[in-house]
């Protein structure tokens, strides 16, 4: 058997554990532990106890079918309380020399040094690009000469009272936190080619409390933003229109849902049994009109977010949409529409074993927090510094260390 690393993706609607092994092709999946999930709402934990119950019914379940036990994992993270800035650091480079890894360690060090509220702390530094001297857009700059060199990051924080209650939960569970991955991060590595992490794209992941997007533009992650509307509040707007219980305004989405409701027909019709015990016919297309409005919105405030990031026009290959909630018919048509970019449905590619459940959108940030933990467990210290010029301490080994994952190929090498 070979390495093997635990993806525990910690959602509003479900919890999936996996251990997964580490191989060259594809991740092998030996281990798989999904649970409805409890005490999460927007992403955030509003129940500790409630929330600790669900993730070690998911974890024995991942134990029971790996045969291994699971003590530690990588844990995602997604809420309201995600925010982002963008930094930058300089490095003087003394002497008639070329850019050693020291001065990237240098520079990214002043980028992380900013002033930040007490309530938080740093989750991930992604070095975007460097500048040496007046010539910007360097993409690997060690070996090269200037005088001064200049690092653009993009650093993304988080609520520590958050970080603090999911990682109670998780711990609570008997399991260690190795470290926190953001959602949209993991779903991107989940689902991007290579391709459209160069040309530009924007990962929209769509799950039951929260939208999560990342921008990719050049190979890095250039802007990430978590929107607090999910597929949860169109199931809540079908209870409010049916008056029916939570879970069959669920089931109803999820077998009677269409994202435009021009596509369905008027006359087609089903029975629901609502409040009160007298079976009615609803109309397919009324339901479709209700779905479609919220989803309207959902992808308004998502285009609102790209045109705040200032990356709207960089992103020439589109929208690549995933997570539970982009399965219903018409999605695509309706995303493209509002957003007008090319849209893309994606699912996890290049997971074998007891994978057959995980090739569905909603999986993506589970089996993406599973590949970033196999990419980190493959990182040594030594390759941290030569490669990324981080400070090879348990600060950087927290935060920084897995975003090598996300650097241009050419600066792995």
């Amino acid at each position: 058997m070979g390495d093997l690393v635990v993806g525990l993706d910690v959602g509003t609607h479900k919890i999936c554990t996996i251990v997964g092994e580490v191989r060259p092709e594809d991740v092998y999946v030996v281990g798989l532990g999904i649970e409805p999930s409890d005490g999460m709402k927007k992403g955030v934990v509003n129940d500790v106890g409630a929330l600790s119950s669900a993730i070690a019914k998911s974890i024995r379940k991942a134990e029971k079918s790996s045969g291994y036990d699971i003590n530690r994992a990588f844990v995602s993270v997604a809420g309201s309380h995600i925010s982002s800035l963008t930094s930058r650091g300089l490095a003087t480079i003394v002497g008639s020399r070329s850019v050693q890894a020291e001065d990237l360690e240098k520079a990214m060090s002043v980028a992380r040094n900013i002033a930040i509220p007490h309530n938080r702390e740093i989750l991930h530094v992604v070095p975007r690009s460097y500048t040496l001297d007046s010539q910007d857009g360097i993409r690997s700059p060690i070996g090269m000469h200037c005088f001064r060199l200049e690092v653009d990051a993009h650093i993304i924080t988080a609520s520590t009272t958050s970080l603090a209650n999911l990682e109670d939960a998780v711990e609570s569970a008997g399991v260690l936190v190795d470290r926190f991955i953001l959602n949209p991060l993991a779903a991107g590595d989940a689902v991007l080619t290579d391709h459209e992490r160069e040309m530009g794209a924007v990962v929209i992941d769509i799950g039951g409390g929260t939208t999560d997007l990342a921008i990719f533009i050049d190979g890095t992650v250039w802007h990430t933003a978590i929107i607090p509307v999910g597929g949860n509040h169109v199931t809540q707007d079908i209870t409010y229109w049916m008056r029916v219980p939570f879970g069959l305004a669920e089931q109803v989405k999820i077998q009677r849902g269409h994202a435009d409701m021009n596509a369905v027909s008027e006359s087609e019709v089903f029975p629901v049994e609502p409040f009160g015990g007298e079976i009615l016919p609803v109309s397919r297309r009324d339901l479709a009109m209700v779905i479609e409005a919220r989803l309207e919105e959902i992808f308004e405030l998502v285009e609102k977010e790209i045109k705040r990031s200032g990356y709207a026009g960089l992103l020439r290959a589109g929208a690549v949409i995933t997570g539970g909630s982009s399965q219903l018919p018409g999605y695509r048509d309706l995303a493209s529409r509002i957003l007008n970019l090319p849209v893309r449905l994606a699912h996890p590619e290049r997971i074998t074993g007891i994978a057959d459940t995980l090739k569905n959108p909603s999986y993506s940030t589970s089996v993406g927090l599973l590949r970033l933990g196999l990419e980190m467990d493959s990182v040594t210290e030594p390759e941290l510094v030569s490669n990324m010029g981080l400070p090879v301490n348990n600060w950087s080994r927290r935060m920084n260390d897995f975003l090598r994952r996300f650097l241009p190929q050419d600066e792995q090498r």
